[in-house]
Parts: structure tokens; C-alpha cells; sequence
């Protein structure tokens, strides 16, 4: 921004107008450089705090976005436990073939178990714990009065976490009140 400014005379009148009016052009322009200046700082604080949420959205989507997937798979995990319990003591005795099936189920539970961890999701058996509703599905109540009400006393199906974040809350009975 550029003003022409008479030309300076002797005449100390037009030196003090002349020196006033510079005065006024310097106070307005400073006020507009720190008017830009603070829409500067607060532009880069933006962009800052922008940057900050996009990093923290792709180490969520990173550590989620295999939510789905991993669900899928804990169907495959519930199957191969089902089969691991199905096969009586009595006949892993009786038959090696048998029992190889049997040690086969187990390593490959175990091995996918592994594969679970190594990806943060983490196996979550709550038998004996306290009753939370955040991390467990009540199927049905039960009546025990050996344990403590509230208890989970039957685990139907185990919870699932990724990432401390419950993926599948456990399928459980609870021990109720004696009435």
C-alpha cells in the first residue's frame, strides 16, 4: 500500500500535518501487519492440529481397519474349538489316527491364536471373573450358591479384544441370586 505524500517544505505547519499523517499510516499499518500475523499463527496452529488428527486416524485405521476381517475369523476359531471338544478322552486313547486328527486341531487353534496376538487381537475367557457389561453378553442367569452372584460361571463363547477395544464380548451365564 502506497500513499504519495507532499512533497516536505520548510513550512513546520505541513511538517507536523505531513509527520501526523505518517504517524496514522504507521499505526494503521502495524495494526494490519498484527492482524496478519495472528492469522498467520493461527493458520500454522490449524494446519498443526490437522496434521496431528490425520496421523492419529491412520494409526486407528492401521490398528481397525482389520476389524471385519478379524471378525470373520473368530467364526473359524469357535469351529475349531467345537471340534478340539467334541472328541471324548475315551476315544483319543483308542484310535492314533484319532488323536493325530485331535493334535492337529489344537496346534492349528494354537498357531491361529498366535496370529491373533500378533496382530492385537487378544482371546479374552472371563470364567470366575465379575460380570461387566461392557466386555460380556449375559446369555442366562444361573443358580450357584457355591459362587458369588454376578460371577460369570458359564463361558458359551470367549470374547474377543483388538487393541484393548472389545471386538466380540464373551457369550457367558451368570450366577444369580439366591431367592
Amino acid at each position: 500500500m502506497t500513499r504519495e505524500m507532499p512533497e516536505a517544505s520548510e513550512d513546520p505547519k505541513k511538517v507536523t500535518a505531513q509527520l501526523e499523517e505518517l504517524k496514522k499510516l504507521n499505526v494503521e499499518l502495524n495494526g494490519k501487519l498484527a492482524d496478519l500475523e495472528d492469522k498467520y499463527l493461527r493458520s500454522l496452529a490449524e494446519t498443526e492440529n490437522l496434521r496431528r488428527r490425520m496421523l492419529r486416524q491412520v494409526e486407528e485405521a492401521k490398528a481397525f481397519g482389520i476389524q471385519n476381517f478379524c471378525k470373520d475369523m473368530l467364526e473359524i476359531a469357535d469351529i475349531l474349538q467345537i471340534a478340539v471338544n467334541a472328541i471324548p478322552e475315551s476315544t483319543l486313547n483308542s484310535s492314533q489316527e484319532v488323536k493325530n486328527l485331535h493334535e492337529g486341531m489344537v496346534m492349528t487353534k494354537t498357531q491361529l491364536l498366535k496370529i491373533f496376538a500378533k496382530h492385537g487381537l487378544v482371546q479374552e475367557n472371563p470364567l470366575g471373573m465379575k460380570f461387566d457389561p461392557n466386555i460380556h453378553e449375559a446369555v442366562f442367569e444361573i443358580p450357584d450358591p457355591k459362587k458369588e452372584p454376578g460371577t460369570v460361571a458359564v463361558v458359551q463363547k470367549v470374547g474377543y479384544l483388538l487393541h484393548n477395544r472389545t471386538l466380540r464380548a464373551a457369550q457367558v451365564g451368570v450366577v444369580k441370586a439366591a431367592s
